[in-house]
């Protein structure tokens, strides 16, 4: 007889995922893979899926993830789904902030539905960029934290923000290029996680990708816990390759910008070139109402859309 399960998945290494199931006050976890046809690229399990796990005694292969059920979003970097909250990470110094990925992670989330947080790591090193950095986000409503693992600067405020945000089975990721201190921090917010941290060479400034793959660790009491991911760190978010969304999205993943909308000279402005008298960004940001950085950001991700877009209708 075959009995089936309904659970979170909250591992996956080399094609074996590992099921939380919870039945009452019951919590159980069960190592599977999956069927063959959620093994393809574009319906693989991904980490925070809740999926059905069906059970038999009666074949060797007994137990396996049989169907995913509705995703609310997910992402492609950092592969994971059903996520409440994207914490951005990214350090003051060493390695130096790519603003443009920051931005581009933002948009993302921003996109899917999901609560974009900014953290600044390693304020320690640079204390008056790091300001300089979580200011740019605060003006525009995002969370922002500037945090230090060596100090303990702003790691109580952080840690009592994802407890109170996670309660009730909410799920949340760290995110951010290899090296920043993401897993560092955890352990510094979460001791009892004993997450491997990365060294940053001192040649190219790049941190090594410590941790390999995601995996949901259980963040608050047993009852009314929530989800929080380390995962793995990487060097860029390729809008080229990937379909993270399409053109005509993006204005609306830049909310600064999104409020400016339909106050431009020409109704189909695209806040890439126009003049000040005739672009509304624009003048916003002359004034200083929109950071240049966020701008530029803006900008190159149009660019890089409206070549895929000019490339798509070319074939």
């Amino acid at each position: 007889m075959i009995e089936e399960k309904i659970g979170k998945v909250i591992k996956g290494l080399g094609g074996l995922y590992v099921t939380e199931i919870r039945e009452g006050d019951n919590i159980t976890y069960l190592e599977s893979r999956a069927k063959g046809t959620l093994k393809r690229d574009d319906e693989r399990v991904l980490i925070g899926d809740n999926v059905v796990v069906s059970v038999d005694d009666m074949t060797p292969d007994g137990i396996v993830i049989s169907r995913i059920l509705e995703r609310k979003n997910s992402l492609i970097r950092p592969p994971v789904a059903n996520l409440d909250y994207l914490f951005i990470v990214f350090a003051a110094k060493r390695p130096v902030p790519v603003i443009e990925t920051v931005d581009k992670l933002i948009s993302i989330a921003e996109h899917n539905g999901i609560t974009p947080v900014i953290v600044v790591t390693k304020a320690d090193l640079d204390t008056e960029r790091a300001r300089e950095l979580s200011y740019i986000y605060e003006r525009i409503g995002i969370d922002t934290f500037v945090t230090s693992s060596e100090s303990g600067l702003g790691t109580d405020a952080l840690s009592e923000f994802i407890a109170s945000s996670l309660r009730g089975g909410k799920t949340a990721a760290f995110a951010g290029a290899s090296g920043v201190g993401k897993s560092t921090l955890m352990n510094a917010l979460f001791p009892h996680l004993s997450l491997a941290a990365s060294e940053i060479s001192h040649k190219i400034e790049r941190g090594k990708h410590t941790t390999r793959h995601v995996e949901l660790f259980k963040i608050g009491d047993i009852g009314d816990c929530g989800y929080l991911a380390d995962t793995p760190g990487f060097s860029l978010i390729d809008f080229d390759r990937f379909d993270f969304f399409e053109l005509p999205d993006l204005e609306s993943t830049f909310r600064e910008i999104a409020k400016y909308r339909g106050k431009c000279r020409y109704q189909d402005c695209a806040h890439v070139g126009e003049g000040r008298d005739e672009c509304a960004v624009l003048s916003a940001a002359e004034r200083g109402e929109i950071s240049q950085s966020r701008l530029e950001s803006y900008r190159s991700i149009y660019k890089s859309l409206k070549a895929k877009c000019a490339e798509y209708k070319s074939k």
